[in-house]
Protein backbone atom coordinates (compact mmCIF):
# COMPACT_ATOMS: atom_id res chain seq x y z
CA UNK A 1 0.00 0.00 0.00
CA UNK A 2 1.36 3.42 -0.92
CA UNK A 3 2.06 5.75 1.98
CA UNK A 4 0.70 9.12 2.98
CA UNK A 5 3.29 11.24 1.18
CA UNK A 6 3.08 9.17 -2.01
CA UNK A 7 -0.70 9.44 -2.14
CA UNK A 8 -0.56 13.20 -1.71
CA UNK A 9 1.73 13.38 -4.73
CA UNK A 10 -0.55 11.19 -6.83
CA UNK A 11 -3.92 12.89 -6.26
CA UNK A 12 -6.13 14.76 -3.83
CA UNK A 13 -6.55 12.73 -0.64
CA UNK A 14 -10.09 12.66 0.72
CA UNK A 15 -10.45 12.52 4.50
CA UNK A 16 -13.48 12.57 6.75
CA UNK A 17 -13.91 13.48 10.39
CA UNK A 18 -16.76 14.72 12.55
CA UNK A 19 -16.89 11.61 14.74
CA UNK A 20 -17.71 13.61 17.88
CA UNK A 21 -20.80 15.29 16.45
CA UNK A 22 -22.07 12.25 14.56
CA UNK A 23 -21.75 9.87 17.51
CA UNK A 24 -23.38 12.46 19.78
CA UNK A 25 -26.32 12.67 17.36
CA UNK A 26 -26.58 8.88 17.44
CA UNK A 27 -26.67 8.82 21.24
CA UNK A 28 -23.23 7.38 22.00
CA UNK A 29 -21.40 10.44 23.29
CA UNK A 30 -22.10 13.35 25.65
CA UNK A 31 -22.10 16.89 24.31
CA UNK A 32 -20.06 19.22 26.49
CA UNK A 33 -17.02 17.15 27.47
CA UNK A 34 -17.03 15.46 24.02
CA UNK A 35 -14.68 12.74 25.26
CA UNK A 36 -14.53 9.73 22.89
CA UNK A 37 -15.71 7.23 25.50
CA UNK A 38 -17.61 5.40 22.78
CA UNK A 39 -14.33 3.77 21.73
CA UNK A 40 -14.52 1.67 24.89
CA UNK A 41 -18.24 1.75 25.68
CA UNK A 42 -19.70 1.29 22.18
CA UNK A 43 -16.89 0.09 19.90
CA UNK A 44 -19.36 -1.32 17.37
CA UNK A 45 -20.79 2.17 16.83
CA UNK A 46 -17.33 3.60 16.19
CA UNK A 47 -16.42 0.71 13.90
CA UNK A 48 -19.62 1.16 11.89
CA UNK A 49 -19.07 4.90 11.47
CA UNK A 50 -15.56 4.20 10.18
CA UNK A 51 -17.04 1.70 7.73
CA UNK A 52 -19.74 4.10 6.53
CA UNK A 53 -17.16 6.81 5.86
CA UNK A 54 -14.91 4.32 4.09
CA UNK A 55 -17.76 3.20 1.83
CA UNK A 56 -18.55 6.86 1.14
CA UNK A 57 -15.05 7.45 -0.19
CA UNK A 58 -12.88 8.46 2.76
CA UNK A 59 -9.31 7.36 2.12
CA UNK A 60 -8.15 7.88 5.71
CA UNK A 61 -9.53 6.25 8.83
CA UNK A 62 -8.79 8.69 11.64
CA UNK A 63 -8.42 7.04 15.02
CA UNK A 64 -11.12 8.45 17.28
CA UNK A 65 -8.78 9.95 19.86
CA UNK A 66 -9.80 13.60 19.50
CA UNK A 67 -10.08 14.82 23.12
CA UNK A 68 -8.77 11.42 24.11
CA UNK A 69 -5.85 12.96 26.00
CA UNK A 70 -4.97 12.79 29.68
CA UNK A 71 -6.50 16.13 30.67
CA UNK A 72 -9.92 15.32 29.22
CA UNK A 73 -10.08 11.81 30.64
CA UNK A 74 -9.06 13.16 34.04
CA UNK A 75 -11.95 15.63 33.81
CA UNK A 76 -14.52 12.83 33.54
CA UNK A 77 -12.82 10.49 36.01
CA UNK A 78 -11.51 7.98 33.47
CA UNK A 79 -7.79 8.70 33.44
CA UNK A 80 -7.03 5.01 33.95
CA UNK A 81 -8.67 4.36 30.59
CA UNK A 82 -6.30 6.67 28.71
CA UNK A 83 -4.03 4.04 27.17
CA UNK A 84 -6.77 1.44 26.48
CA UNK A 85 -8.89 4.10 24.77
CA UNK A 86 -6.06 5.29 22.54
CA UNK A 87 -4.88 1.85 21.58
CA UNK A 88 -8.38 0.54 20.89
CA UNK A 89 -9.23 3.58 18.78
CA UNK A 90 -6.20 2.86 16.57
CA UNK A 91 -7.15 -0.79 16.30
CA UNK A 92 -10.73 0.02 15.28
CA UNK A 93 -9.50 2.42 12.60
CA UNK A 94 -6.94 -0.09 11.32
CA UNK A 95 -9.47 -2.93 11.28
CA UNK A 96 -11.74 -0.98 8.92
CA UNK A 97 -8.95 0.64 6.88
CA UNK A 98 -7.79 -2.73 5.54
CA UNK A 99 -11.26 -3.30 4.08
CA UNK A 100 -10.69 -0.49 1.59
CA UNK A 101 -6.95 0.10 1.31
CA UNK A 102 -7.26 3.26 3.43
CA UNK A 103 -4.57 4.93 5.51
CA UNK A 104 -4.72 5.07 9.30
CA UNK A 105 -4.15 8.40 11.05
CA UNK A 106 -3.33 8.87 14.68
CA UNK A 107 -4.89 12.01 16.12
CA UNK A 108 -3.88 14.68 18.63
CA UNK A 109 -5.62 17.99 19.18
CA UNK A 110 -5.88 21.17 21.20
CA UNK A 111 -5.48 20.40 24.90
CA UNK A 112 -6.86 23.52 26.68
CA UNK A 113 -3.67 23.28 28.77
CA UNK A 114 -1.30 25.39 26.69
CA UNK A 115 -0.79 28.90 28.10
CA UNK A 116 0.96 31.48 25.89
CA UNK A 117 1.78 33.43 29.04
CA UNK A 118 3.72 30.45 30.34
CA UNK A 119 4.74 28.62 27.16
CA UNK A 120 7.63 26.62 28.61
CA UNK A 121 5.84 25.35 31.71
CA UNK A 122 2.53 24.62 30.00
CA UNK A 123 4.28 23.44 26.86
CA UNK A 124 6.07 20.65 28.70
CA UNK A 125 2.74 19.37 30.03
CA UNK A 126 1.31 19.42 26.51
CA UNK A 127 4.43 17.74 25.13
CA UNK A 128 4.14 14.80 27.52
CA UNK A 129 0.43 14.40 26.73
CA UNK A 130 1.21 14.29 23.02
CA UNK A 131 4.10 11.88 23.51
CA UNK A 132 1.75 9.42 25.15
CA UNK A 133 -0.79 9.55 22.34
CA UNK A 134 1.67 9.60 19.44
CA UNK A 135 3.72 6.81 21.00
CA UNK A 136 0.69 4.55 21.24
CA UNK A 137 -0.33 5.46 17.68
CA UNK A 138 3.10 4.50 16.38
CA UNK A 139 3.05 1.20 18.25
CA UNK A 140 -0.40 0.43 16.82
CA UNK A 141 0.73 1.06 13.25
CA UNK A 142 -0.54 4.55 12.30
CA UNK A 143 0.60 5.75 8.86
CA UNK A 144 0.71 9.42 9.86
CA UNK A 145 -0.45 11.77 12.62
CA UNK A 146 -3.03 14.54 12.42
CA UNK A 147 -2.55 17.42 14.88
CA UNK A 148 -5.72 19.44 14.53
CA UNK A 149 -7.99 22.17 15.85
CA UNK A 150 -4.96 24.11 17.04
CA UNK A 151 -5.73 27.55 18.49
CA UNK A 152 -2.10 28.46 19.18
CA UNK A 153 0.90 28.31 16.90
CA UNK A 154 2.96 27.48 20.00
CA UNK A 155 0.90 24.37 20.73
CA UNK A 156 0.88 23.36 17.06
CA UNK A 157 4.69 23.52 16.98
CA UNK A 158 4.87 21.25 20.02
CA UNK A 159 2.59 18.75 18.30
CA UNK A 160 4.74 18.84 15.18
CA UNK A 161 7.93 18.37 17.23
CA UNK A 162 6.48 15.28 18.91
CA UNK A 163 5.27 13.77 15.63
CA UNK A 164 8.73 14.26 14.13
CA UNK A 165 10.33 12.81 17.25
CA UNK A 166 8.51 9.56 16.46
CA UNK A 167 9.35 9.71 12.76
CA UNK A 168 5.87 9.83 11.19
CA UNK A 169 4.50 12.19 8.51
CA UNK A 170 2.42 15.08 9.84
CA UNK A 171 -0.74 17.01 9.06
CA UNK A 172 -1.10 20.10 11.27
CA UNK A 173 -4.16 22.34 11.04
CA UNK A 174 -5.60 25.37 12.82
CA UNK A 175 -9.17 26.11 13.89
CA UNK A 176 -9.12 29.37 15.79
CA UNK A 177 -12.52 31.06 15.97
CA UNK A 178 -10.79 34.39 15.25
CA UNK A 179 -9.09 35.68 12.09
CA UNK A 180 -5.75 34.51 13.47
CA UNK A 181 -4.34 32.17 16.08
CA UNK A 182 -4.93 33.16 19.69
CA UNK A 183 -1.22 33.86 20.05
CA UNK A 184 -1.48 36.42 17.27
CA UNK A 185 -0.37 34.86 13.98
CA UNK A 186 -2.23 35.15 10.70
CA UNK A 187 -3.06 31.67 9.50
CA UNK A 188 -0.89 31.92 6.39
CA UNK A 189 2.10 32.96 8.47
CA UNK A 190 1.44 30.26 11.07
CA UNK A 191 1.26 27.62 8.33
CA UNK A 192 4.46 28.92 6.76
CA UNK A 193 6.24 28.57 10.10
CA UNK A 194 5.03 24.99 10.35
CA UNK A 195 6.26 24.28 6.84
CA UNK A 196 9.64 25.75 7.73
CA UNK A 197 9.81 23.30 10.65
CA UNK A 198 9.14 20.37 8.33
CA UNK A 199 5.37 19.79 8.42
CA UNK A 200 4.17 17.64 5.51
CA UNK A 201 0.68 19.19 5.36
CA UNK A 202 -0.66 22.43 6.86
CA UNK A 203 -4.06 24.07 6.76
CA UNK A 204 -7.38 24.55 8.53
CA UNK A 205 -10.03 22.33 10.05
CA UNK A 206 -13.28 22.88 11.95
CA UNK A 207 -14.85 26.21 13.10
CA UNK A 208 -15.38 27.65 9.60
CA UNK A 209 -17.81 26.48 6.97
CA UNK A 210 -16.86 26.28 3.30
CA UNK A 211 -17.74 29.88 2.46
CA UNK A 212 -15.54 31.42 5.14
CA UNK A 213 -12.73 28.86 5.03
CA UNK A 214 -11.94 28.99 1.31
CA UNK A 215 -10.58 32.59 1.24
CA UNK A 216 -8.12 31.80 4.05
CA UNK A 217 -7.13 28.52 2.43
CA UNK A 218 -6.40 30.46 -0.75
CA UNK A 219 -3.96 32.68 1.17
CA UNK A 220 -2.35 29.67 2.83
CA UNK A 221 -1.91 27.95 -0.54
CA UNK A 222 -0.10 31.04 -1.83
CA UNK A 223 2.16 31.20 1.24
CA UNK A 224 3.47 27.62 1.35
CA UNK A 225 5.01 25.06 -0.99
CA UNK A 226 3.99 21.98 1.00
CA UNK A 227 0.64 20.21 0.80
CA UNK A 228 -2.43 22.05 2.15
CA UNK A 229 -5.44 20.63 4.02
CA UNK A 230 -8.98 22.04 4.22
CA UNK A 231 -11.61 20.39 6.40
CA UNK A 232 -14.48 22.79 7.11
CA UNK A 233 -17.57 22.17 9.17
CA UNK A 234 -20.61 21.60 6.93
CA UNK A 235 -22.48 24.66 8.15
CA UNK A 236 -23.42 27.88 6.34
CA UNK A 237 -21.10 30.36 7.98
CA UNK A 238 -21.01 33.88 6.56
CA UNK A 239 -18.62 36.85 6.59
CA UNK A 240 -20.64 38.36 9.45
CA UNK A 241 -20.79 34.99 11.27
CA UNK A 242 -17.58 33.33 10.06
CA UNK A 243 -17.55 30.36 12.45
CA UNK A 244 -20.21 27.94 13.56
CA UNK A 245 -19.65 29.07 17.15
CA UNK A 246 -20.85 32.53 16.04
CA UNK A 247 -24.10 31.42 14.37
CA UNK A 248 -27.36 32.67 15.93
CA UNK A 249 -31.01 31.75 15.44
CA UNK A 250 -33.81 34.18 14.53
CA UNK A 251 -34.06 35.27 18.17
CA UNK A 252 -30.34 35.93 18.46
CA UNK A 253 -29.63 32.86 20.60
CA UNK A 254 -26.40 30.93 20.08
CA UNK A 255 -27.05 27.67 18.21
CA UNK A 256 -23.66 26.02 18.81
CA UNK A 257 -23.39 23.14 19.45
CA UNK A 258 -26.86 21.58 19.74
CA UNK A 259 -29.16 23.62 17.49
CA UNK A 260 -27.06 23.90 14.33
CA UNK A 261 -29.40 21.82 12.18
CA UNK A 262 -31.01 24.73 10.24
CA UNK A 263 -27.55 25.84 9.10
CA UNK A 264 -26.40 22.44 7.82
CA UNK A 265 -24.96 22.38 4.31
CA UNK A 266 -26.53 20.07 1.77
CA UNK A 267 -24.53 17.30 0.15
CA UNK A 268 -24.41 19.43 -3.00
CA UNK A 269 -22.82 22.38 -1.20
CA UNK A 270 -20.13 20.13 0.22
CA UNK A 271 -19.58 18.60 -3.20
CA UNK A 272 -19.06 22.08 -4.62
CA UNK A 273 -16.60 22.82 -1.84
CA UNK A 274 -14.57 19.71 -2.67
CA UNK A 275 -14.10 20.65 -6.30
CA UNK A 276 -13.45 24.31 -5.45
CA UNK A 277 -10.77 23.30 -2.94
CA UNK A 278 -9.16 20.98 -5.47
CA UNK A 279 -9.08 23.78 -8.04
CA UNK A 280 -7.33 26.01 -5.49
CA UNK A 281 -4.58 23.42 -5.17
CA UNK A 282 -5.67 21.86 -1.88
CA UNK A 283 -4.18 18.40 -1.45
CA UNK A 284 -6.10 16.99 1.53
CA UNK A 285 -9.84 17.66 1.46
CA UNK A 286 -12.31 16.62 4.12
CA UNK A 287 -15.14 17.58 6.42
CA UNK A 288 -15.17 18.14 10.15
CA UNK A 289 -17.76 18.45 12.96
CA UNK A 290 -21.27 17.89 11.61
CA UNK A 291 -20.11 15.93 8.60
CA UNK A 292 -21.79 12.66 7.70
CA UNK A 293 -21.29 9.90 5.11
CA UNK A 294 -23.70 11.44 2.58
CA UNK A 295 -21.53 14.58 2.51
CA UNK A 296 -18.40 12.52 1.93
CA UNK A 297 -19.94 10.46 -0.87
CA UNK A 298 -21.04 13.58 -2.74
CA UNK A 299 -17.60 15.12 -2.27
CA UNK A 300 -15.94 11.98 -3.62
CA UNK A 301 -18.23 11.84 -6.62
CA UNK A 302 -17.68 15.52 -7.41
CA UNK A 303 -13.96 14.76 -7.43
CA UNK A 304 -14.68 12.23 -10.17
CA UNK A 305 -14.65 9.08 -8.07
CA UNK A 306 -16.96 6.10 -7.89
CA UNK A 307 -17.05 4.67 -4.38
CA UNK A 308 -18.80 1.64 -2.87
CA UNK A 309 -21.70 3.78 -1.64
CA UNK A 310 -22.16 5.17 -5.17
CA UNK A 311 -24.30 2.11 -5.84
CA UNK A 312 -26.96 3.89 -3.80
CA UNK A 313 -26.50 7.42 -5.11
CA UNK A 314 -29.83 9.12 -5.82
CA UNK A 315 -31.74 8.46 -9.02
CA UNK A 316 -34.87 10.57 -8.81
CA UNK A 317 -35.97 9.48 -12.29
CA UNK A 318 -37.24 6.37 -10.49
CA UNK A 319 -39.26 8.32 -7.93
CA UNK A 320 -43.04 7.70 -8.24
CA UNK A 321 -43.80 11.43 -8.43
CA UNK A 322 -40.52 13.22 -9.11
CA UNK A 323 -39.59 10.93 -11.97
CA UNK A 324 -40.67 11.16 -15.60
CA UNK A 325 -43.76 13.22 -16.50
CA UNK A 326 -43.64 15.07 -13.20
CA UNK A 327 -46.17 17.66 -14.38
CA UNK A 328 -48.67 14.96 -15.23
CA UNK A 329 -48.20 13.35 -11.84
CA UNK A 330 -48.63 16.66 -10.05
CA UNK A 331 -52.19 16.78 -11.41
CA UNK A 332 -52.89 13.60 -9.48
CA UNK A 333 -51.00 14.62 -6.35
CA UNK A 334 -52.24 18.19 -5.82
CA UNK A 335 -50.31 18.66 -2.58
CA UNK A 336 -47.01 18.34 -4.50
CA UNK A 337 -47.63 21.47 -6.55
CA UNK A 338 -45.55 24.57 -5.90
Amino acid sequence: MTGFRERLEDDVLLGAEGYLFELERRGYLKSGPYVPEAVLDFPDAVRELHRELLRAGAEVMVAFTYYGHREKLRMIGREEDLEPLNRHALRLAKEVAVEGNALVAGNICNTWVYDPEAPERSGEIVREMYREQVGWAVEEGADFIISETNDYLGEALIGLDVIQEFGLPSLVSFASSSDRTIDGYEFAEACKRLEDRGADVVGLNCSRGPQTMVPIIDRIRAAVECAVAAQPVPYRTTPSRPTFQALRDANGARVFPLALDPFLCTRFEMADFASSARDLGVNYIGVCCGGAPHHVRSMAENLGRTVPASRYSPDLSLHPILGDDVQEKERKFENWKD
